[in-house]
């Protein structure tokens, strides 16, 4: 990530800064109705984001697109003049709710697309508090996946696995690691992952035997 002028020096974090400010500074955007629902707030911001993402990029875009289809692997995506591609997956939370365990994206569908060292798949996470018709935004991460520690992460038994933040309320970042170190270990909890997942098929082919064993009965 050596020459990567938005992750390998602190641009990143100015740019979260930025991304604080512009929402925060966005008024009426939001109704007595739209307010009270986490999706439809989620849905607000990024829609903010698509439009005003660009120029917070500055001088470092060359291609920037924010027209993708809801299953997409990106909300945004842009290329940079060094020729880094970026898809941008936009996650909101609400601080006072107990439990959020977004899904990030598939192990499998990653590990095609980190094929290329000069993609990076970017998490932008906007942590919010409401206060009347208003929200607040407390903090922002933009960071590329390989950031967010594996302590942070788990993985959802959907398709070949699904990468999953454990907890919205805690998110923890290693931006000093390599993505050599952080794609092994993905692979090592995968190992792991499929051998409990295995245990679990094993159980249920136990159960069903019994049950169409019943019915043979009958």
């Amino acid at each position: 990530m050596s020459d990567n002028k938005i992750f390998s020096t602190d641009h990143f974090r100015k740019l979260e800064e930025g991304i604080k400010q512009f929402i925060n500074s966005q008024s009426d955007f939001l109704s007595e109705r739209t307010i009270s629902s986490p999706r439809a707030v989620g849905d607000a911001i990024q829609d903010l984001l698509e439009d005003g993402f660009e120029n917070l990029l500055g001088d470092l875009v060359v291609k920037y697109s924010s027209d993708f289809a809801r299953r997409a692997m990106a909300d945004i995506a842009f290329n940079d003049i060094d020729g880094n591609y970026y898809v941008v997956d936009i996650k909101t939370h609400r601080l006072d709710t107990h439990f959020n365990m977004p899904n990030l994206t598939s192990v499998e569908r990653l590990s095609r697309f980190y094929e290329d060292d000069k993609n990076y798949f970017v998490i932008l996470s906007v942590a919010y508090s409401i206060s009347a018709l208003k929200i607040q935004v407390e903090t922002v991460h933009f960071v590329p996946i390989e950031f967010l520690d594996w302590d942070c992460l788990t993985l959802g038994a959907l398709g070949w696995g699904q990468i999953q933040i454990a907890n919205s309320n805690r998110i923890v970042l290693s931006p000093d690691g390599s993505r050599k170190q952080w794609m092994i270990r993905m692979c090592d909890t995968l190992f792991e992952f499929y051998d409990r997942e295995i245990g679990k098929i094993g159980h249920r082919i136990e159960y069903f035997e019994k049950v169409k064993a019943k019915w043979v009965q009958k």
